[in-house]
């Protein structure tokens, strides 16, 4: 007997309990029942539905996990697992002649600045929560400044560097975090309407490794309501080059506050294109790890097998200081693992073997796009660049991803679809989550299992490339399904700014795409191409 492959992952409130209509639904799936099949199921599907309604009765707060979890690894895989020392640039910094110029420094620059006391956490900190509060509101990157908290952890900050305990790189450094992560006694607000008085008794894995490297929280950035795009529930987060356009998102404040230079850096997360695309958009440089390099817990979950944290810089060596304190896991993710970070600054480009995806290159016809730009660049400095077909269409036949990200963020606010509470969502077109996740009710479980299955396919495909090379060079965007496909396959992206577009004054950038755990190899490649033309350098001109 066939069983009932068309159910709905859960059952929709369309779904009526009469013999008829499971022929329409089954239409619906791409399946057909004989008169005497449908006969013979029907009892299971209301008994089915009587055990969805009992499973509804019972509420599933958005931090209970799956007893499945998904692993970017293959079987045969074998990965480095000591750890080196880390070798970092030896940086020196003086205070600028113009007080201002601090908001672009790098985060080696304050650093040496902090731990030389020409300047103190307190008045770095001072410095940063002026620029907040002078540009916030123009950005609309801000969700909540953290004042009292941002200044009680600087004066700490101060009186451990002066009494010869200083914990590294980013003692005494203000931050923003993506308003997902927990942070007790503060609000937390997916910056979404329904949750914006929301307090989580939580303090999330990367605000505790972030306090114990004595980095100083100064505010919760913006993000697209539930992390999808830059509308949030009090407007929509602006791009520091043009106020007419938006930042992209969804960790649309941290991009947009971190090039505004309101922080030296902040967190953002993503589960298909919410650290790329704004950093991209923005002209920031955005970290998407590995997935499970930084474990999730205390932030929200929307994909619990796509959800990745990384950090949004202005260089490439930024986000490996970040990364350095951040990686690893404190055992409440399941899917999170501690694995090594071996970066080497000045690691030479000799020996390395760098690539491009030239089936995706060969799509962008306009040859004085930057895409282009950027290879010439690295030719330049004597980078022989390999050509090789990256996994495109062949390697991904249909939308996997909308399977797989519409079911599993579906499923983390069934409540919220089922209860109507996704009416008090400010925006409600086609494209935003009310609609998607209604959309999500009509994919049944077979074909969300068998989405799955044809990702692991496409995760042997990948990395049959991938393995092979350093870095892939990948444009941001335009240029084929790189995204969706390397967020199914956890592989790190780090994206750069290459410029400003020559007709919209607006950034340009690439990415580069590296192998399973080794973001070190990643960001030494993305920082000698940043060595060598200093993009990240320019900034925009009303936040100077």
């Amino acid at each position: 007997m066939k069983k009932i492959a068309f159910l709905l992952l859960f059952a929709s409130p369309l779904f009526a309990q009469t013999k008829s209509d499971l022929s329409g639904a089954a239409n619906l799936f791409d399946i057909q029942f004989t008169t005497q099949e449908l006969d013979t199921l029907y009892s299971d599907v209301v008994d089915n539905l009587a055990n969805y309604k009992a499973m509804h009765s019972l509420s599933l707060n958005n931090n209970v996990p799956l007893s499945l979890w998904q692993n970017p690894k293959l079987p045969g895989m074998k990965f480095d697992q000591t750890q080196r020392p880390v070798v970092w640039p030896s940086v020196k910094a003086t205070l600028p002649a113009r007080k201002s110029d601090l908001a672009f420094y790098s985060i080696d620059q304050l650093a040496h600045l902090i731990k030389t006391k020409q300047i103190s956490s307190v008045e770095l900190t001072q410095f940063f929560i002026e620029r907040i509060k002078t540009h916030g509101p123009t950005l609309q990157c801000v969700i909540s400044m953290q004042e009292d908290l941002a200044l009680a952890q600087a004066r700490q900050a101060d009186k451990e560097i002066a009494a010869g305990k200083y914990r590294g790189m980013l003692h005494g450094i203000p931050y923003g975090l993506k308003d997902l992560f927990a942070v007790k006694g503060t609000k937390t607000t997916w910056g979404a309407a329904p949750y914006k008085d929301q307090v989580i008794d939580e303090d999330a894995y990367v605000y505790t490794k972030l306090k114990e490297s004595g980095a100083v929280l100064v505010a919760k950035f913006t993000l697209g309501a539930l992390a999808m795009g830059d509308y949030w529930y009090g407007g929509r987060t602006k791009n520091p080059w043009n106020l007419n356009y938006g930042s992209s998102g969804s960790s649309a404040g941290s991009a947009s506050a971190t090039v505004a230079g309101l922080v030296p850096f902040a967190i953002g997360t993503e589960t298909w294109g919410s650290i790329v695309s704004p950093a991209t958009t923005c002209g920031a440089t955005g970290l998407r790890p590995t997935f499970g390099s930084i474990s999730r817990s205390g932030a929200m979950a929307l994909s619990y097998s796509l959800d990745k944290v990384g950090p949004i810089c202005r260089s490439a060596n930024d986000a490996a200081i970040v990364f350095h304190y951040l990686h690893g896991t404190d055992g409440k993710d399941l899917a999170a693992v501690n694995m090594p970070f071996n970066y080497q600054a000045n690691r030479p480009m000799k020996g390395m073997k760098i690539a491009y995806a030239k089936n995706y290159f060969d799509k962008i016809k306009d040859t004085t796009r930057s895409e282009w730009k950027v290879l010439a660049d690295l030719k330049k400095q004597g980078v022989q660049l390999i050509p090789v077909e990256f996994p495109d269409e062949k390697a991904y036949p249909f939308n996997i991803m909308d399977v797989v990200i519409g079911a599993e963020c579906a499923a983390q606010f069934d409540e919220m679809t089922r209860k109507n509470i996704d009416d008090q969502l400010t925006r409600q077109t086609k494209y935003d989550w009310p609609n998607q996740f209604r959309t999500a009710r009509f994919v049944p479980a077979v074909e969300y299992i068998n989405a799955q299955r044809h990702r692991y396919l496409l995760m042997q495909k990948v990395n049959e490339v991938v393995s092979q090379y350093d870095a892939i060079i990948c444009p941001s965007r335009g240029g084929g399904n790189q995204s969706a496909i390397t967020n199914l396959t956890g592989h790190p992206v780090v994206c750069v700014p290459t410029g400003l577009d020559a007709k919209s004054g607006l950034p340009t950038g690439i990415s580069f795409v590296g192998k399973l755990y080794d973001e070190g190899t990643l960001l030494r490649i993305a920082q000698f191409y940043q060595d060598h033309t200093a993009h990240e350098e320019v900034h925009p001109k009303p936040f100077l």
